[in-house]
């Protein structure tokens, strides 16, 4: 009995109808419209916003879930489509809730005074940060211009030439007592170009060595004596030299540094009173002040030339003088004009653009850096908020995946070359201090790799806890069409479009129908409703239309189709041209149309192609030759072995099933997969046992079971236009049409010229539950049921097989008796 008609966008049926084979199914079966007159607006303008995305429910409670988690490796995976707008909905979520979270604080590093190598970083309230920046570079351009000052006060030329004064004269002293007691002793105390030199005296004058030769030897014995002990002293006395040279420089040195103390002390207490509560910059401050005292000579030098110049030229300013960058700040966060927590989405990432780096400047033919030159990287500025990143991006980019893991499970940022990363040798680098890490993770990817990373990533499940699940298709319920109405009335304001008609929404809503494949669902694939609503505006701009209607969604529809429907139509082109076999009218014994689906890229359409079987005596074989020359995939050969357990159950119970049988797609120069076309295979091969041909005005497809019961496929209606289209090459003929499983009907969405035809009687569309409906359909002989004792009513399919098998069986037992002994029958 045919299904009763359904119109309108009403609640769809609870359980599959059943079907009349001798009457196709209507056409409003075919397409299940959505009645504009149903839609209670008249332009889409007139609607409120959908609220986020539609059918989100499941996902959107396991993200709020997550956010309230404080706790770690309550991380987000957000499993679906890419065009299934969970990024903009995630987002939405995010920012509604950092809208009212604490402002995160901002991060800088500065110089380590101690150990340059490492430098430290220091966390300051929201929009301090700056401030103390500003404040550190207002503080040295100060002391530039107040130090200098300060050492040109005649206070301090006062006690610097005392100080100078006071080592003169003990040096004067020293060597005047040393003078007078060696002349005392008769010996002269001279200053040469050699430096200080002892010789006798006599008569107030110095005796030559001609004259000191000439005296007697006694008293040059004396004399040399009292040389060498005056000698010693000497010596002594130069010892203490330096001493009193080191003396004099620490006097220098406490000099200057009261003298700084006393000009910088108040420039600094100003900086500290703004940051009296920050323990941390209080102790930078201190060892700022502390080198400061110790580099004075840096403040008094005239200004360094920037790398690079050449000749007199204007004082470089004071950022750019290289003595001065260790005071810098390098602010690398700043959250003073945030609203609340950060949501980064980071588009690129990688080790470096998650982690920061470390960069390097070329001076003087060498590459240097410092605590200046590191840069943030998405996790510094995300940290307090939330970070988006996409799965597959991240595992492709260069040790992002390595370097998120590692700053999750630490809880800290660590900025490092990709050398320390790898543990590799490196050139002397830096080794800032680690900044604490606080935020939650969202990463956007397909729910095989969730799979995939669950099952071989161990810390994968410890650090992202929580799945967020996006549907990909929604019931398609009267509630839900005006809610996908609302969807489309968001989308237009969003990406200010023209306003379309409830008609324009209603083929729009139709679209997402067959978007999903399904007659009772719609399509949740945000970017393919999007692209549709831009493309229908852009047609009715070109023709000049304030409003978008149905004319400019269906032209937009068959216009995204014919853009990459080339290959398409050069199958089809060879169709007609007889280059490619396929017979759509007569019949023929074991050969039957089967149906496939090609996608490339985001079309899919459906290749028709013939499926031939052949049978001869053997041991109970069913070959598939696409198998035997590796061009059958695991599940199209899995097919294949049903369809021979099918045979052996149905008919293997009373007899040897004594046949091999061949079944192959002709004309196939490519990989198949999957079991879609195992029932068109299983017609094809009962035909040829029953020798009973097959009407090649019908196309199959349909898997079936060990049964013979007749399941589901996918892409029915693309298969189904296909053959549609090849059959219309030649002319539609009375009896053309496509035997579908029963349980696909409600999937069906076919275009309208296809619809047309079926409502004019011109093509069929006829559902099956059961392999002997499906060969009753395609031969008009009666299938026939199996008595008592197992036997089929005589002229029936299953008789004319079963007889056939029986005749395999007797003439194979036959050749087994006239076999030599001990021989073989191959």
């Amino acid at each position: 009995m045919a299904q009763q008609r359904r119109t309108g966008d009403g609640p769809p049926p609870g359980e599959d109808p059943t079907f009349d084979l001798a009457v196709p199914l209507p056409a409003d079966l075919l397409y299940r419209r959505c009645d504009p007159d149903h839609l209670p607006f008249d332009l889409c303008t007139e609607l409120v916003d959908a609220p986020g995305l539609i059918g989100q429910e499941r996902a959107t409670e396991a993200v709020r879930f997550a956010v309230r988690m404080r706790r770690k490796g309550y991380n987000i995976y957000a499993l679906g489509d890419r065009g299934a707008g969970r990024q903009q909905l995630i987002e939405d979520l995010l920012r509604h809730q950092a809208e009212t979270e604490p402002i995160p604080p901002d991060w800088c590093y500065v110089n380590n005074f101690v150990d340059p190598q490492q430098p430290r970083c220091l966390s300051l309230p929201a929009g301090r940060g700056a401030a103390f920046d500003a404040a550190m570079k207002r503080l040295v351009e100060e002391l530039r211009a107040t130090l200098p000052a300060a050492f040109e006060r005649d206070d301090y030329r006062a006690r610097q030439q005392v100080i100078e004064q006071q080592f003169k004269e003990r040096s004067e002293q020293a060597f005047g007592a040393l003078q007078q007691h060696a002349e005392g002793r008769g010996i002269a105390l001279l200053r040469t170009p050699m430096g200080l030199a002892l010789a006798p005296k006599r008569d107030g004058r110095v005796v030559s060595p001609e004259d000191f030769e000439a005296l007697p030897a006694d008293q040059r014995e004396r004399t040399q004596r009292e040389i060498e002990g005056i000698q010693g002293e000497l010596e002594a006395m130069m010892r203490q030299v330096p001493l009193w040279e080191r003396e004099h420089r620490g006097a220098l040195r406490a000099l200057n540094r009261d003298t700084a103390a006393f000009a910088i002390g108040h420039l600094l207490e100003d900086v500290r009173n703004g940051y009296r509560e920050l323990p941390a910059v209080i102790d930078y401050l201190e060892a700022v002040e502390r080198d400061i005292k110790e580099n004075i000579d840096d403040f008094l030098a005239p200004p360094a030339a920037p790398p690079g110049a050449e000749g007199p030229g204007p004082a470089a300013p004071p950022g750019d003088d290289a003595r001065f960058r260790r005071y810098r700040v390098n602010l690398i966060v700043d959250n003073g004009a945030q609203k609340g927590a950060p949501v980064i989405y980071e588009d690129n990432p990688t080790h470096q653009t998650l982690a920061g780096r470390i960069d390097n400047l070329a001076r003087f033919g060498a590459l240097v850096t410092d605590f200046n030159l590191i840069a943030p990287g998405a996790l510094h500025r995300a940290n307090g908020g939330y970070l988006l990143l996409d799965a597959q991006k991240l595992l492709a980019g260069n040790f992002g995946w390595a370097s998120l893991k590692r700053a999750l499970s630490a809880g800290e940022i660590r900025t490092e070359s990709l050398e320390q990363l790898l543990s590799m040798p490196s050139t002397v680098t830096l080794k800032p201090e680690p900044i604490r890490l606080d935020l939650k993770v969202v990463l956007l990817g397909p729910a095989s790799l969730y799979y995939l990373l669950s099952g071989s990533d161990d810390e994968f499940p410890e650090l992202f806890k929580i799945a967020a699940d996006f549907e990909d298709r929604v019931a398609r319920t009267p509630e839900m069409t005006l809610l996908y109405a609302r969807l489309v009335a968001a989308i237009v304001r969003r990406q200010q479009l023209r306003c379309f008609d409830r008609a324009a929404v209603a083929r729009v809503i139709e679209q997402a129908a067959r978007l999903a494949g399904d007659q009772q669902r719609l399509s949740t694939s945000l970017r393919a409703i999007t692209d549709l609503l831009q493309e229908a505006d852009q047609l009715a701009a070109d023709a000049g239309k304030e409003e978008v209607g149905a004319a400019e969604v269906e032209a937009a529809i068959a216009a995204q189709f014919r853009r990459g429907d080339r290959l398409y139509r050069r199958l089809q082109e060879e169709i007609g041209r007889k280059t490619i076999r396929l017979e759509t009218r007569g019949e023929r014994v074991g050969q039957v149309n089967g149906l496939s689906v090609i996608s490339l890229g985001t079309l899919s359409f459906g290749n028709p192609a013939r499926i031939t079987a052949q049978i001869r005596l053997g041991r109970g074989e069913v070959v598939d030759i696409e198998r035997e020359v590796a061009l059958g995939g695991p599940l199209h050969s899995k097919g294949v072995l049903i369809l021979a357990g099918f045979l052996g159950g149905r008919f293997g119970d009373t007899r040897p099933l004594s046949l091999n049988a061949s079944l192959v797609f002709e004309q196939s120069y490519g990989g198949i997969d999957g079991d879609s076309a195992s029932a068109a295979e299983l017609f094809a091969l009962l035909s040829a046992l029953a020798d009973a041909p097959i009407k090649q005005s019908f196309a199959v497809t349909g898997s079936v079971d060990q049964h013979g019961q007749i399941q589901a496929i996918g892409g029915v209606n693309e298969k189904i236009e296909g053959f549609f289209d090849a059959c219309r090459l030649s002319g539609l003929a009375d009896g053309q049409g496509v035997i579908i499983p029963a349980s696909n009907v409600k999937h069906l969405m076919l275009r309208r010229d296809v619809v047309a035809a079926a409502a004019e009687g011109r093509f069929a569309i006829r559902p099956i539950d059961t392999v002997d409906q499906g060969m009753e359909l395609l031969t008009g002989i009666p299938a026939g049921a199996a008595g008592a004792g197992g036997a089929y009513p005589v002229g029936s399919l299953n008789f004319r097989i079963a007889a056939r098998l029986d005749a395999f069986a007797a003439r194979t037992a036959e050749l087994w008796r006239g076999a030599a002994p001990g021989g073989s029958l191959r």
